[in-house]
């Protein structure tokens, strides 16, 4: 299976050209983001917002990532149609969010990212998740390294190592959710955490940056029962893992890739310290349930 051994360090290659093709991506969003008109947008079938960045992103990612290492195909959010005969056929290719949190974009609170995964047999090997208006990208390769990158001028970047966070016991356990999705099954799920910890704080906020929050030791846990697709957690999934962390589905098992006509993601949770026992408790009652 691809990549083993001396591949990781292969995929390792590939950070330097991601980094670029970021920023060039990243720097045509935020070009959008401050001219006139960056609240204009056209609503997609699903009523999911388009915008000129989103596209202008995609543009960019869509002409530079079969430049990255070998040559792959490109299943975006923005061209799933074009492939969607093709892509089930496809073992290894990239899986991008030209501009994840569209709609925290168009409420202008900064919110927002570029999703790049690598996917090789039905698993994201390689993630980044850049932050187009800080020039931060934050980089997992499972069973290698993850990082954050900063941009420091010209083609030179700061690094430093990220670490998920052991679940203290006595410490406040920090729940991250998405900013618009709440519902029932996100309160009971609470519900049951705080019968079982003694504190629980919720923090909100858009896109993938929960993530990078849990990557980086700044949370405990991110829920999701509402509708995303794959592009939204394959990044996520692949940097989260690299830094020590899972993302699971109900089930308890990792989140797999084109295994389905559907490219919606299943519910799931991303969990800092996966080998908690709260957390094995809290998947067995899910596992009851089912």
């Amino acid at each position: 299976m691809w990549p083993t051994g001396d591949d990781l360090q292969q995929l390792e290659t590939l950070v330097a050209p991601l980094l670029a093709l970021c920023r060039e991506a990243g720097a045509a969003i935020c070009a959008h983001y401050d001219a006139p008109g960056a609240q204009e947008y056209q609503a997609k079938g699903d009523d999911s917002p388009l915008t000129r960045a989103d596209l202008a992103s995609d543009r960019i990612l869509q002409a530079g990532l079969p430049g990255v290492g070998p040559a792959l195909p490109v299943l975006s959010e923005e061209s799933v149609e074009a492939v969607a005969g093709q892509r089930r056929n496809w073992s290894r290719y990239w899986l991008v969010d030209p501009l994840d949190g569209t709609k925290e974009f168009l409420a202008r609170n900064g919110e927002f990212t570029i999703n790049i995964a690598l996917i090789d047999d039905h698993r994201p090997v390689l993630g980044v998740l850049y932050l187009p208006l800080k020039a931060q990208a934050y980089i997992g390769i499972p069973g290698s390294l993850a990082r954050r990158y900063a941009c420091a001028g010209g083609d030179a970047w700061s690094s430093s190592d990220l670490h998920t966070r052991p679940l203290g016991e006595g410490q406040p356990l920090d729940v991250l959710a998405s900013r618009r999705h709440r519902g029932k099954r996100l309160a009971a799920c609470l519900d049951w955490l705080a019968a079982r910890w003694p504190q629980i704080r919720r923090h909100n906020s858009g896109s993938a940056l929960k993530f990078c929050q849990l990557a980086a030791g700044q949370g405990d846990f991110y829920p999701r029962f509402s509708r995303c697709c794959e592009w939204d957690t394959a990044a996520g999934q692949a940097l989260l893992e690299a830094a020590g962390g899972a993302l699971l589905g109900l089930d308890g098992r990792p989140l797999r890739y084109n295994c389905s006509d559907s490219l919606y993601s299943p519910d799931f949770f991303a969990i800092a310290d996966p080998g908690h026992q709260l957390w094995r408790e809290l998947l067995r009652e899910y596992q009851d349930v089912d």
